[in-house]
């Protein structure tokens, strides 16, 4: 039987973390996570280029103009102290809360990677969060693709982490983590998004192999995102394979859910593994 080093690794996306309607952060999103998180749990957070933005847009009335990739650097800069801040802000004042803030390069690398995975550990045995993100406003584009090209020339296993589905699927292996928990804008994986009534509720089968032929069927179903940039279900199926596959379960669901109650299936969402 496998021994799970940390109970659950979650994520939540850009857009769950916001009001579209009121260009803002929705703070009731934030405050019932912040509840609810503790030691044992490492917390992946995507958000702080879309909270920048608007803290900026607040501030100034406009929105940057210029290079694509220099206003997204600035944005996430801005946005990242005030991410920190509303987590600190609701969770619990006797744990102690971490930013660990990573890029490609700490997981391709077998002594960085070692490096984070002790970090993360050490921080769970210290009751403290550590909330993860990756660090966008120090990695340049152009930069991060001639190394990333230069990596696959020469190991197999590869992995990018701008989208921060797949640094929280890194990182599950990486801590062997029993759950790892996809927060979202949707219940789940839909077979047509535009029909709620297509929500697949299991990915399931006796074994891995079956599992991943069923997540693999599953992803034929899946096209589209919530966002421009956004990757969506079919991504999300893909970097699901990797913690199926060293034995996490897998959950897809809401933000707007506790989670406690998509750990449990009071909520709906999609659970995936082996069954």
């Amino acid at each position: 039987m496998m021994e799970y080093e940390y109970e659950l690794v979650g994520k939540i996306g850009s857009m769950a973390l916001i009001r579209p309607e009121d260009n803002d952060i929705d703070y009731n999103i934030i405050a019932r996570l912040g509840e609810q998180l503790r030691p044992g749990m490492i917390w992946v957070s995507s958000g702080a280029a879309e909270i920048g933005r608007l803290d900026y847009l607040k501030r100034n009335g406009l929105e940057l103009a210029g290079d694509p990739a220099d206003i997204k650097t600035d944005y996430a800069a801005q946005g990242q102290a005030i991410l920190m801040a509303e987590y600190r802000r609701f969770i619990r004042p006797s744990y102690s809360v971490r930013q660990v803030l990573v890029e490609h390069q700490h997981f391709n690398d077998a002594e960085k990677r070692e490096h984070i995975r002790r970090l993360l550990l050490r921080a769970k045995n210290q009751q403290a969060i550590p909330i993860v993100n990756y660090n966008d406003p120090v990695s340049d584009e152009e930069n991060r693709k001639w190394e990333l090209a230069h990596l696959r020339d020469k190991q197999d296993q590869v992995v990018e982490c701008v989208d921060n589905d797949e640094t929280a699927a890194v990182i599950a292996g990486l801590v062997r983590a029993r759950t790892l928990l996809i927060m979202t804008c949707t219940e789940g994986i839909y077979r047509d998004l535009r029909d709620p009534s297509t929500l697949v509720r299991e990915v399931t089968g006796k074994n891995t192999d079956e599992v991943l032929h069923n997540i693999r069927t599953l992803q034929q179903s899946c096209k589209g995102a919530s966002r421009p940039g956004a990757n969506g279900a079919y991504a999300k199926l893909a970097f699901a394979a990797g913690p199926v596959s060293r034995g996490s379960t897998v959950i897809i669901g809401h933000a707007k859910h506790r989670i406690c109650d998509l750990l449990d299936g009071t909520a709906p969402a999609t659970r995936i593994g082996i069954s």
